[in-house]
């Protein structure tokens, strides 16, 4: 019976109903050790009825081993391997050590054991137990806390329980466990051990109703100090005191197998070991009996403080070990971690070597280095840190030392951990620089410069990061530095990166780079240059050299090229198993997917990279996907959420000199302003980006919003500043080659001569000729409407209520809703009242199922989209189940021929 946890009990109860009913959830149990929080989950799953439960719990002495807290949890259920997605599989399959090798994709991992539980959950759901969660192994906490966070649809209900303030990343519902109420510890002290009332009072007091020291305290109180003829013990025992007087009361052997059970906790091995010892310290066998060790275990199990748990031994509580530890000598614990290194391998091995070691160690190091590695190729980039930074303590070569702890900060980067990656850089930085300035390594001072200045790009100051990253001279680290520079927006440091790039041997980055530097110099050689490393395209293969590639086209202006090669990054860095990259990539997937006009799933790709972004600390990439969803609202007419998300984006992006997202930032607000007519505020924000210098606005911005900021001046009869910023345009594509991009360029040419009354054929010619030339059909939309107004207010209603129709449908189907009653107001006006346009058939799909849809138009199966979007299979099919009666279908041939039929050029409403 539980006492006093009502409330405790209930809020579990409902994750693990809403988890039955196909809502799932997690939920973590936070209290101080001997709070009751094992109690409580114990409780929890077996209220659970005919729902499977899967548990584990973390064993300090396991914590740096990669994957143990996992293994153990999976372990019932590998016999499901086979039915995830083929590189899930793989992954979960390292990392449980059942396959060799490995990609080390943390996020295939993570999707891995998501996709893994759904299967176990199988028919009646699945509660999933991890306790102890502080101290399990990093590498299993990742992946557990990724699936974690992805529950939604799947049938599962995944309960951490945790000490103090460990944090559990991600999991929003925090359970806390304090003390019992006052008066309920009372009646528990009364029933269970007789106390009376007014002792009964004193200890909870004392104790603050912590539930295992009640227990504890009141079964070694005294006859008269039960009855309050004696006082209490002053100080109460409490923490691992509760059980150091039942540990020193054990025998030698007894301790020291406990000893042995507090640092390995298998069975076999505990024995094992303890038989080693004893016979060393006694020089006797065991002779024809019994070993020692299961004596001292037989011992041990009597005392009430630990038993066995399958094959483990198992302290009745986590308390009961850091006692065994407290009466342990140091000399005493290196002891038995070097016999157990003798009677282990692996990664096992090098972990008890390191626990053996006084001092520094090559050899050591040299195992923990290997386990690292291990680690890191299963995924497990914590535990490779971790592994790498220990490693590193031992290490008695300085330059050996900085080079590991340089790639323990690259594991912690990848891993999630931003702040531990920096402190380790900072380590390895003060050593490299300190041989450096005594003729020392001077490559390994600058590779450690470069990864400051990427860590800086990421998640601090851009500007900071151009300053150590154009120190270096090597084509990498230049193209780092006008990546970063890019982002800043430093026109003048790009200018002086390209004409350092240029000095390198020519190539596709070189050209890129020095072709940027030359375009914004105004030097005609740099559209060729730029060509010319378009021209290499075919020879790209890394997500990171499509992206450089459509920096190249950017800066020529075509910014449909620029989302062809967007798009090839992003299907690139999904299959890649590149980890860090996928949110960066993200970045520039969903931008291009807006600026597309296929706003559902630029929507979409932003909401993924943005809690990907969030998992790996990357607070420069949640600025980018802010900034972006910020734009979506604006074009929605959600004025709400444009402003929280456009003030969540700039309160990142303006202290870190991201000038890049500060000014789409900037620009979400002045295109809501657009959209809802605003023509005057949305021409001042527009202005107002377009003079922000580095680290608050981008030339790159400025340019892609030039036809917005031309339309909001003609509307705010602003005339001057409209044709200013039409001949700026003008200049920026010069060498655009691409229809659309000349489209653009027509369509702000007919704004410019509408608003002069002589000018009118010359406006409606050019209207005509960017319609004829759109290939994207919202800009196109955007054109159509814009001559339709013209047209119905030159008296003009019958030529007008087409276009207008036009552009009312497609923002209907493109979710615009600001322009659609701009056009549907201009289409009544013109004397058509009309019904709302037919909704495409795939509107009534949410972003998440569209892009399902997608995929299967592409002819992709189940796992291979759940591969690709980090779903399990289970997810997906949970999706088409709702989509095929949305649409009125029941196969998969019947939606790939809905979506293809949407793609076809004679709509073009699939662009939407």
């Amino acid at each position: 019976m539980l006492y006093g946890r009502s409330a405790e009990i209930g809020a579990l109860d409902e994750v693990i109903a809403r988890a039955r009913d196909g809502s799932g959830g997690a939920a973590v149990l936070r209290g101080e050790a001997g709070a009751g929080k094992t109690a409580l989950l114990d409780a929890a799953t077996a209220r659970g009825g005919s729902m499977r439960v899967l548990r584990t719990t973390g064993v300090e002495p396991e914590s740096d081993l990669a994957f143990a807290a996992l293994h153990q949890v999976l372990r019932p259920v590998t016999g499901s391997l086979d039915a995830l997605p083929e590189p899930q599989c793989d992954a979960v399959r390292a990392a449980l050590g059942l396959a060799a090798g490995g990609d080390g994709d943390r996020y295939l991992l993570g999707a891995g054991v998501l996709s893994l539980l759904a299967e176990a959950a199988a028919p009646d759901g699945l509660i999933c137990v991890v306790d102890d969660f502080q101290w399990v192994d990093p590498a299993s906490a990742d992946a557990l806390l990724f699936a974690a966070r992805r529950l939604g649809t799947e049938r599962i209900a995944m309960l951490f329980a945790v000490r103090g303030d460990a944090p559990v990343k991600g999991v929003p519902l925090t359970v806390d466990v304090p003390g019992l109420p006052g008066a309920v510890a009372v009646e528990m002290l009364e029933s269970r051990h007789g106390v009376p009332p007014g002792v009964a009072q004193e200890i909870v007091t004392l104790t603050r109703a912590n539930p295992l020291a009640l227990g504890e305290i009141a079964a070694r109180l005294t006859p008269a100090q039960l009855a309050g003829r004696e006082p209490l013990p002053d100080p109460l025992p409490g923490g691992a005191r509760l059980f150091g007087e039942q540990v020193a009361a054990l025998s030698a052997a007894a301790r020291l197998l406990a000893l042995v059970a507090a640092v390995a906790a298998d069975l076999g091995l505990v024995l094992r070991a303890t038989d080693h010892l004893i016979t060393d310290r006694t020089g006797a066998g065991a002779g024809a009996g019994a070993g020692p060790g299961r004596m001292a275990l037989a011992e041990l199990e009597e005392s009430g403080l630990a038993g066995l748990s399958g094959t483990r031994v198992h302290f009745r509580h986590p308390l009961v070990r850091s006692a065994v530890h407290e009466a342990a000598t140091p000399a005493d614990v290196r002891r038995v971690h070097a016999v157990l290194a003798e009677l282990t391998e692996g990664d096992s091995r090098a972990w008890h070597l390191a626990g053996a070691a006084m001092g520094q160690d090559e050899r050591v190091a040299a195992e923990l280095v290997a386990a690292a590695e291990r680690a890191r190729d299963r995924g497990g980039y914590g535990a490779a840190a971790t592994a790498l930074a220990r490693a590193a303590e031992l290490t008695p070569e300085p330059r050996a030392r900085a080079a590991r702890l340089k790639d323990a900060a690259v594991a912690a980067w990848l891993g999630g951990r931003p702040g531990q990656a920096e402190s380790l850089l900072a380590e390895a930085r003060d050593l490299a620089e300190a041989r450096d300035q005594a003729g020392g390594d001077a490559d390994l001072a600058m590779r450690i410069a470069q990864l400051r200045g990427r860590f800086e790009l990421n998640s601090g100051n851009a500007a900071e990061a151009v300053r150590i990253l154009a120190a270096g001279d090597s084509l990498d680290m230049l193209a780092d530095a006008a990546e970063a520079a890019s982002y800043v927006g430093d026109t003048a440091a790009l200018v002086e990166l390209g004409r350092r790039a240029a000095a390198h041997p020519e190539g596709f980055l070189r050209d890129t780079v020095a072709g940027i530097g030359l375009v914004l110099d105004g030097d005609e050689a740099g559209p060729g240059l730029l060509r010319r490393a378009l021209a290499r395209v075919g020879e790209l293969r890394h997500a990171s050299e499509y992206l450089w590639a459509t920096a190249a086209a950017s800066w020529l202006g075509e910014s449909d090229v620029a989302t062809e090669m967007v798009d090839r990054a992003g299907r690139v860095a999904r299959v890649s198993g590149m980890t860090g990259q996928l949110p960066v990539v993200l970045e520039f997937v969903a931008t291009a997917e807006r600026i597309a006009g296929r706003l559902a799933n630029s929507r979409a790709v932003s909401e993924e990279g943005l809690e990907l972004a969030r998992e790996a600390g990357y607070r420069n990439t949640m600025a980018a996907h802010l900034a972006n969803l910020a734009v979506l609202a604006a074009l929605r007419g959600d004025e709400e959420d444009c402003a929280r998300q456009a003030r969540e984006a700039l309160a990142i992006a303006v202290p870190h000199r991201v000038g890049l997202r500060a000014g789409v930032a900037g620009y979400a607000s002045a295109m809501l302003d657009l959209c809802l007519g605003r023509h005057a505020a949305a021409h001042d924000r527009f202005t107002a980006i377009a003079a922000a210098g580095p680290g608050a606005g981008h030339p790159t911005v400025v340019w892609r919003m030039a036809p917005d900021r031309v339309e909001a001046a003609v509307g705010a009869g602003e005339d001057a500043a409209a044709r200013a910023a039409l001949e700026a345009y003008e200049r920026w594509s010069a060498h655009a080659a691409t229809p659309e991009s000349h489209a653009l360029l027509a369509r702000c040419r007919g704004l410019v001569a509408s608003s002069e009354a002589s000018s009118e054929a010359a406006s409606e010619e050019a209207f005509g000729e960017a319609l004829r030339l759109h290939t994207n059909p919202f800009e196109a939309a955007r054109t159509a409407l814009l001559l339709g107004e013209r047209l119905r207010r030159a008296q003009r209603p019958g030529e007008a209520r087409a276009p207008l129709r036009t552009a009312w449908e497609t923002f209907e189907r493109a979710g615009a809703r600001p322009w659609a009653r701009r056009a549907q107001g201009e289409l009544r006006a013109a004397g058509e009242s009309g019904q709302a346009p037919p909704a495409a058939v795939l509107d009534a799909l949410t972003p998440q199922e569209l892009r399902i849809a997608g995929l299967v138009a592409d002819g992709l199966s189940s796992k291979q989209i759940a591969a690709q979007l980090f779903l399990s299979p289970r997810t997906v099919e949970y999706h088409l189940y709702k989509i095929y009666p949305k649409l009125g279908i029941g196969s998969r041939t019947e939606l790939a021929r809905l979506v293809v039929l949407q793609k076809a050029p004679v709509a073009e409403a699939d662009m939407l």
